[in-house]
């Protein structure tokens, strides 16, 4: 009886460990500064930057806030690896975070705006060494890893660019 319990205790510690990666990313370049705006060429080409570059990453979900370039800048990602699209409301922020929380041994790509993405990075625990992401930066990846043990939880923030660099 004694070995069961320490068996099921040890079963019971291992199934609270996970590891979850977010990849976070803002929409590539705009046409204008419109809400309804398209991408432009140039972010059609990072679109496609993008989905080269994760599409052999594991993606289990892609979520996108609900406007068209966002949408524009994941859809050849969820094209090629075969996943739909969930949108997620811009604002709160929160709503975003709370939802990548729960999620557990997955990986899961978040595309979003300048204003949001290190904003979501932090909610998630991650510490980026950026302040603000100006309005012409276009090129950053931020992969977060949420790291879950039985006894503490850790997060790991890698900081990247994708596609042709940006100008500062």
């Amino acid at each position: 009886m004694r070995s069961f319990l320490i068996s099921i205790s040890f079963l019971v510690l291992l199934s609270s460990c996970s590891t979850t990666t977010v990849y976070i990313v803002r929409h590539g370049e705009k046409v204008n500064e419109s809400d309804t705006t398209n991408l432009s060429p140039a972010g059609f080409a990072r679109a496609a930057a993008l989905a080269d570059t994760l599409a052999t990453r594991g993606i289990d979900s892609i979520f996108s806030t609900p406007y068209r370039r966002t949408h524009q800048t994941i859809e050849p990602l969820a094209k090629r690896i075969g996943l739909s699209i969930t949108d997620y409301p811009a604002k709160p922020m929160e709503a975003i975070v709370d939802r990548v929380k729960k999620i557990r041994n997955k990986t899961v790509v978040v595309a979003g705006h300048s204003n949001t993405i290190l904003e979501i990075a932090r909610g998630l625990g991650a510490r980026p060494t950026m302040a603000k992401i100006e309005s012409g930066d276009f090129d950053n990846l931020l992969k977060v890893r949420i790291h879950r043990g039985p006894f503490r939880k850790s997060v790991d923030l890698s900081e990247k660019t994708y596609g042709q660099p940006t100008l500062p």
